[in-house]
């Protein structure tokens, strides 16, 4: 079967902009905006994605449904569709796509499956495509042998898209395994450069670590400064890592920590920025420096909605 139209719920930065490649390829790309905020009403726009209005109406015609939304909205965003899919007769392939433990992925197709609904685990690894940049993020995919084969068919229209051995749960777990690494290391590097700053002595930590970890260095300039509008969806994605880890016998407090690392940001000025308009934040030594402001301030480390 053709592909012809895809719902995404919801269009933020990471689902308007798959959203735009799809349209640049020439699908017609749904979603809801009634609940969803003005930024991301105006990013929709941008990327050409209609606004139905109402779930049903945006997944009616739809052949695969896309969830990209903050771990945590995951399953609420499965239960709230899956009374929309209960409605439509001819169901279209929900795939999610959020970074959450494999039996939070579970969680959420059962709850699909229990309308009918077809239902592929998923998860995104790299940033946004971005217009003008041949490189997008790779799309991670397992499930059922037809609907992973149906969904590849997302190739054709500008995402790189790729199968995992497994069922449900097989995807999230080397999101979950991948992002440990890359953003619990940034994790630690938010610490390990905060602390320095509290104590004065920023400047030579950089210096060594530019002389002896020049690749960390390297890589820690890039970032923390990426990684300061995005720390609010990063607080969730932490505690899924830990509950993936711990799922097998592993201890999760490493990662509760990073989780609390990113609600300090959140909690501070960096957690007001928006990816797309930048003003603070545009170095590490900055980040670092407002991080430790933070901790001489005492200011709790609150989390902040979308």
């Amino acid at each position: 079967m053709a592909l012809r139209t895809v719902a995404i719920f919801a269009p933020g930065d990471m689902g308007s902009s798959i959203g735009r490649v799809l349209v640049d390829a020439g699908l017609r790309v749904t979603t809801n905006l009634a609940d969803r905020s003005p930024r991301t009403q105006r990013l929709a726009s941008l990327a050409g994605i209609v606004d139905a209005r109402d779930d049903v109406e945006a997944i009616e015609n739809a052949d695969i449904v896309l969830s990209v939304l903050p771990p945590d909205q995951a399953v609420d965003m499965a239960t709230r569709l899956a009374s929309a899919l209960a409605a439509v007769a001819d169901k279209p392939l929900y795939i999610d796509l959020n970074a959450t433990a494999p039996a939070t992925a579970v969680e959420a197709g059962e709850i699909v499956d229990s309308v009918g609904g077809p239902f592929l685990d998923g998860g995104i690894v790299g940033p946004p495509p971005r217009p003008g940049h041949s490189l997008g993020p790779r799309i991670y995919i397992s499930g059922a042998a037809d609907a992973v084969q149906f969904a590849l068919g997302l190739r054709r229209y500008g995402l790189d898209v790729r199968s995992v051995p497994g069922g449900v749960g097989a995807a999230s777990a080397l999101k979950m395994c991948y992002a440990a690494v890359t953003k619990g290391l940034t994790a630690l590097a938010t610490v390990s450069l905060s602390a320095a700053k509290a104590y004065g002595v920023d400047r030579e930590l950089r210096a060594e670590m530019a002389a002896s970890q020049r690749m960390l260095s390297d890589r820690f300039a890039r970032s923390l400064p990426d990684m300061a509008p995005k720390a609010y969806r990063w607080v969730g994605e932490m505690e899924e890592i830990a509950r993936t880890v711990a799922d097998v016998g592993l201890d999760p407090k490493l990662f509760l920590g990073a989780a609390d690392i990113y609600r300090l940001v959140t909690a501070t000025a960096l957690g007001q920025e928006l990816p797309e308009d930048r003003t603070i934040g545009l170095t590490a030594e900055e980040v670092a420096e407002i991080v430790a402001g933070a901790l001489e301030s005492g200011m709790p480390a609150e989390g902040a909605e979308e």
